[in-house]
């Protein structure tokens, strides 16, 4: 496989292993060598990281005044 994406094989396995990104480059690659889009390989990254994200939401947004709010000030 990396040697049909032109790729070192080490990038194949950290991406597997979770340890790399999908980046948007490797998305356009991924979608030429499975034959599907690279909106799609990119999505799975995007969605990968928002799942790892979920558990610290309440300390990301801790602060933040909604912009609602400010025109009432």
């Amino acid at each position: 496989m990396a040697r049909a994406l032109r790729v070192p094989p080490r990038r194949i396995n950290e991406i597997v292993l979770g340890k790399r990104a999908i980046t948007p480059t490797m998305s356009i690659r991924f979608g030429a060598f499975f034959g599907q889009s690279e909106d799609f390989w990119y999505g799975i990254q995007v969605e990968c990281d928002f799942r790892g994200l979920a558990g610290q939401r309440r300390k990301l947004t801790a602060g933040i005044t909604p912009a609602k709010e400010l025109a009432h000030t």
